[in-house]
């Protein structure tokens, strides 16, 4: 199964200058916690979360609408991406190794979509390819990134 199978096609963005009010908007809006970041030529150069957003308006004395994508998530940055042909398996493999629940789809540095653990979890029961088994590993691999952080910093 490839990744253009599952993926989002219509997925949401921002840019560097985008503020930290318009992001939540788009995130509102569209129901989803993470948007891909483009630059001026519109390539893919990092990602946003919700909780990047929570945090930095958190640990701020600044309003959303004072800070930018850039201010919160300076370029560079490390970015994991899939491309729309690549196997599903890989797209995981890449999620378990970083730690990440989602991740641009990219065609030469441009968006095509992005692929969410959501939709990996929802394709699980309705197509072959993709087993529970699959998704949990993920889902573990990702919240041990997460323990194993929080130890390093205590």
């Amino acid at each position: 199964m490839q990744v253009k199978e599952i993926m989002v096609k219509e997925a949401q963005s921002c840019r560097l200058d985008t503020d930290l009010a318009a992001a939540t908007q788009i995130m509102w809006t569209n129901d989803c916690g993470a948007l891909p970041v483009l630059d001026g030529a519109d390539k893919v150069v990092g990602m946003i979360t919700d909780r990047d957003i929570c945090m930095a308006v958190g640990t701020r004395n600044q309003t959303p609408s004072e800070l930018t994508v850039f201010g919160v998530k300076p370029q560079p940055q490390e970015l994991y991406t899939c491309s729309p042909e690549d196997n599903i398996h890989e797209a995981l493999k890449t999620m378990r190794t970083h730690g990440v629940r989602r991740l641009p789809v990219v065609n030469n540095g441009a968006l095509r979509g992005i692929l969410c653990l959501d939709e990996i979890a929802l394709s699980a029961s309705k197509r072959g390819g993709i087993s529970y088994e699959d998704v949990v590993d993920t889902v573990r691999a990702i919240c041990e990134h997460r323990i194993a952080r929080r130890a390093v910093a205590a």
